[in-house]
């Protein structure tokens, strides 16, 4: 009886036991499920090439009053050569004359003193001074260009050097994802740098002087003469000199004609002088 009682004790203890492993397990959450390996996400497309930025300050503080270009090039210094040059030809007043009395602003082409240096020797004192004012004048547009916009400008730019023609005072650009070039059939240059921008006046620093085709180019052959025909006038003309010919002709046989008579009235009056004397 008593191994009895035991064995049903440790029976019980064992189904206790059983039972309470059951419930633990029933009580911890499943585990998630593992998601399918899905496709791999294609890669975002490149990002469009960052507009063109050159060293320099990218906007000007607003000046006091009207601009003051030399100003600016003190400020931004080595530009002595420019500076020089602007006020001597009097193109820097010219320039501040347009921002004050336009509203379509001014782009400059500024370049620095080694970009001077870089010239053959005698390039500049070969220049009258009106020469110096154009040359000045081929470094300004008369109108605002950010730097965004040269890559839509139309080919050649007019200056205020005036004409913009093949042999004249041509300027013509190309914009590249990276750079600015300028070019004018002597000089080949580019943008290094922005010197001032305030949404009316854009100064670029480029690295070359840009040389005008009318100053430093060789000249164009000038045409051949084309030939003359004749034509209304020429026939005009020689019917006139026919005319004077005929004319002169006549008069010489007139005056002939006047001295073969004179001669008859000389011989005829002798011959009666000589008939009186014989009587």
């Amino acid at each position: 009886m008593m191994m009895t009682k035991q064995t049903f004790l440790s029976f019980s203890l064992v189904l206790l036991f059983l039972l309470h492993c059951t419930n633990t397990l029933v009580a911890q959450p499943a585990a998630a499920p593992a998601q399918p390996a899905g496709p791999i996400a294609a890669p975002s497309p490149p990002s469009p090439s960052a507009p063109l930025v050159l060293p320099g300050p990218a906007a000007g503080p607003a000046p006091s009053g009207p601009t003051n270009v030399t100003k600016i090039f003190e400020k931004a210094g080595h530009f002595s050569l420019l500076i020089r040059l602007l006020k001597s030809t009097s193109v820097a007043d010219q320039i501040e004359k347009q921002l004050n009395d336009t509203s379509n602003g001014v782009t400059i082409f500024a370049p620095a003193d080694d970009a001077f240096s870089s010239l053959s020797s005698g390039t500049l004192n070969s220049l009258n001074d009106g020469e110096k004012e154009s040359l000045m004048q081929f470094h300004v547009l008369s109108t605002y260009i950010p730097l965004s916009q040269f890559q839509t400008v139309s080919n050649p730019l007019r200056t205020n050097a005036g004409d913009s023609s093949k042999y004249a005072f041509p300027l013509n650009v190309t914009s590249y994802p990276n750079s600015v070039n300028i070019s004018t059939g002597i000089t080949n240059a580019s943008l290094s740098g922005t010197v001032y921008t305030d949404g009316q006046l854009a100064i670029y620093q480029v690295n070359k002087v840009l040389l005008p085709w009318n100053l430093f180019g060789a000249k164009p052959p000038a045409p051949a003469p084309s030939p003359v025909k004749p034509g209304k006038q020429d026939s005009a003309a020689a019917t006139v000199d026919d005319d004077s010919s005929d004319d002169d002709h006549k008069v010489n046989v007139s005056g002939a004609v006047s001295l073969v008579a004179m001669q008859h009235v000389v011989f005829f009056a002798a011959a009666l002088v000589a008939a009186m004397f014989s009587l």
